[in-house]
């Protein structure tokens, strides 16, 4: 037993110390593996992660106080000194423990599987045929040009087709070449085995693939793969930021724009923010691309702080498509008579359609017109929708559901009934206009099973679908020769959410989808409906006027002091006890504005700051869960960063068990 070390460990908890204990007695402890060891009051031993040795204990405790590492869970080390940095940094960026950070960025497997690696062939890259574009040469070589002057970011901005990706693996090819690595983030798995089939031709085995959907011991033997040096070139989602390959040369974050970067659970990191951290700490490149700029890329390309190199031609021998607006105000059904017509024609063609509807279920919600009841979750504050494949009204947040009423239960009419409409209803009303068509659907609940996406969009890829139907999964990324047409059932879903994102969101959806059409042919055709014919963010879509909408959405969000001109950090509350969730909030409140007595201030809100709130979510309810909010709002990230650990420090002091707080520092959704 090597008894004259000692370890320090954290854990998946949000404590922000390190605890220390004596080595193992096999001495297989080190930096970098996990152990599980006797922690608190538990029961039962903890995993926790080790990210320190010393020679000598602790000064303020006794070495008969320090427990010892029961068992060692790693042969090797997961991770390594600048990791533990990055988890430091993510730790104190996003306010969570240190644990918590290392938790997120690694692998959980507890052991590792026999993984056949998805990626064959040999070890060589590839030789490639294709010619670059001048505009495609012009951005690769500015990317590749080692100049002071440079600045260390750049963003690749074209429109869909332009040929964003090849420039992506020229410049990951190069780097390979100069014995670098490669990090390639998509914003959806769908798009992970799309451009994982893309790098697996071109790399072979050199690449390897990490993602939510592989077998956790799976993920630990790419992890472990890559960590030994044998896949320079990793793809996969947001959690592939902290691939850990050596010698980083370049961090490729494809559709920039994207949500699905920024992280639901602590710590809640934005993959892209991270990226940035990391390029900086490494001496790596870190090169963005999107048809639709998230807005904060495009204020920092327009400071100059992010060089911008565009793209602005379809290199298949396509072109931007014609895009239509139609009104849905008269329409029978769900499809307005112009979009039948060209679903006929589309076919007639030996062509194929995308239809796109970000809502699935069958009808979005049940109201009744003689006394305005609505059927609501009763765990949520939200509708239920109507899932008539399930014979059930489901709630979309936390998965209740209960039958559908066959009259008004308050008050008996027998008018009341489910409106709008969903994906559900759009693949009956297809199937029924169209029975001569093949109809397939990709949404969450028809491509639930594990290969059932990747099986749909396979089949749509070989000409075997007519017409695939679907919500944001068919939108993004996704590469079709034969779609000539597509259709937005109801382009203004998103545009009544109370989030100042709305527009943005509203926006970059329907280009992205739009993008979709006559990627390799010149008579691509959108129709977009809509019941908002003159909403400048319709019509701003549809004429693909990128430049017009962000100055419009810029100098709205300027003048109303949101992201990109400010920065947030919001604190939510949530309790099933509504009472102590409103006491909760209050208290975070008080805190926070008249909590400043040490500092010689009364309040800790920083002077460049102000406070939103305390108030209610605006889904107030989350499967039984009450929620408050309140959110720190300031031009400087510093000060707020300095406000929010004294708000948070005190209010851990008399912090109520059955009330939980989370903390969102940039976020990107208000909801």
């Amino acid at each position: 037993m090597e008894g004259n070390k000692w370890f320090d460990l954290v854990f998946d908890i949000p404590a922000h110390q390190a605890f220390s204990y004596r080595a193992d007695e096999k001495g297989e402890a080190a930096v970098g593996k996990r152990a599980m060891v006797p922690f608190g009051n538990r029961g039962r031993d903890s995993l926790g992660y080790i990210i320190a040795e010393r020679d000598a204990p602790p000064a303020d405790l006794s070495e008969s106080a320090i427990k010892s590492i029961r068992r060692v869970v790693d042969a090797e080390p997961l991770f390594d000194e600048q990791d533990i940095d990055l988890a430091r940094w993510l730790a104190a960026y996003y306010l969570c423990g240190i644990g918590q950070a290392i938790a997120a960025m690694i692998p959980s497997g507890r052991r590792m599987v026999s993984f056949d690696s998805f990626f064959g062939g040999s070890d060589d890259i590839a030789a490639e045929a294709l010619r670059l574009s001048a505009e495609q040469q012009t951005a690769l070589d500015v990317i590749l040009r080692d100049s002071p002057a440079t600045p260390p970011l750049f963003y690749l901005y074209g429109i869909t087709g332009s040929g964003k990706t090849e420039v992506f693996l020229r410049a990951a090819e190069t780097l390979l070449q100069d014995g670098k690595s490669v990090i390639y983030l998509v914003p959806e798995i769908a798009l992970t085995h799309q451009m994982a089939e893309l790098i697996g031709k071109r790399f072979g085995r050199q690449a390897a693939m990490l993602h939510s959907g592989m077998s956790p011991g799976a993920r630990l033997a790419e992890w472990s793969r890559i960590r030994r040096g044998q896949a320079p070139i990793v793809v996969g989602p947001r959690s592939a930021v902290f691939a850990p390959v050596r010698n980083l040369g370049m961090i490729i974050i494809d559709e920039e724009h994207d949500g699905s970067y920024k992280s639901g659970n602590t710590p809640r990191y934005h993959a892209r923010q991270t990226a940035i951290r990391r390029c900086s700490a490494e001496g790596a490149k870190l090169v963005m691309g999107s048809a639709t700029p998230s807005a904060e890329a495009w204020k920092l390309m327009a400071e100059g702080t992010i060089k911008r190199l565009n793209l602005s031609l379809r290199l298949a021998g396509g072109s931007l498509p014609d895009i239509k607006p139609v009104s849905l105000e008269h329409a029978e059904g769900c499809l307005t008579a112009e979009l039948k017509e060209e679903i006929r024609l589309t076919a007639r063609m030996k062509r194929q359609t995308i239809l796109f509807l970000n809502r699935r279920g069958f009808a979005h919600f049940y109201h009744c017109p003689s006394c305005g009841y609505e059927q609501t979750c009763r765990r949520c504050s939200v509708s239920l929708t109507w899932h008539k494949s399930r014979g059930k009204a489901l709630c979309h947040y936390c998965g209740y559901s209960e039958p559908p009423p066959a009259a008004c239960p308050r008050c008996g009419s027998l008018e009341a009934g489910y409106r709008g409409f969903g994906t559900e209803m759009i693949e009956e009303e297809v199937r029924r206009t169209f029975p001569d068509l093949r109809v397939r659907r990709a949404d969450a609940d028809a491509v639930g099973k594990k290969g059932q996406l990747e099986e749909t969009l396979a089949m749509f890829r070989a000409g075997m679908v007519d017409v695939l139907l679907g919500t944001q999964m068919v939108a993004k990324g996704l590469n079709f020769p034969g779609v000539r047409l597509v259709g937005v059932i109801l382009a203004d879903t998103g545009l009544h959410l109370p989030d100042f994102r709305a527009a943005e969101r509203t926006f970059s959806l329907i280009v992205q989808v739009a993008g979709r059409a006559g990627r390799y042919f010149p008579d691509g055709k959108v129709i977009v409906q809509t019941l908002r014919m003159e909403d400048p963010v319709i019509t701003r879509s549809c004429a693909v006027d990128i430049e017009g909408f962000f100055n419009a959405e810029l100098a709205q969000r300027k003048a109303l002091q949101f992201p990109p001109f400010t920065r947030l950090i919001r604190m939510s509350i949530r309790s099933k006890d509504a009472a102590r969730a409103d006491a909760a909030i209050k208290r975070l409140a008080g805190i926070a504005t008249s909590g400043g007595a040490a500092t010689g201030s009364t309040s800790l809100i920083p002077p460049d700051a102000d406070m939103l709130g305390p108030a209610e979510c605006p889904i107030g309810i989350i499967n039984g869960n009450h929620r408050r909010q309140l959110i720190l709002r300031g031009r400087s990230m510093g000060t707020l960063h300095a406000a929010a650990r004294i708000i948070l420090e005190r209010y851990e002091q008399g912090r109520d068990n059955r009330v939980y707080l989370e903390i969102d520092v940039d976020p990107v959704s208000l909801l």
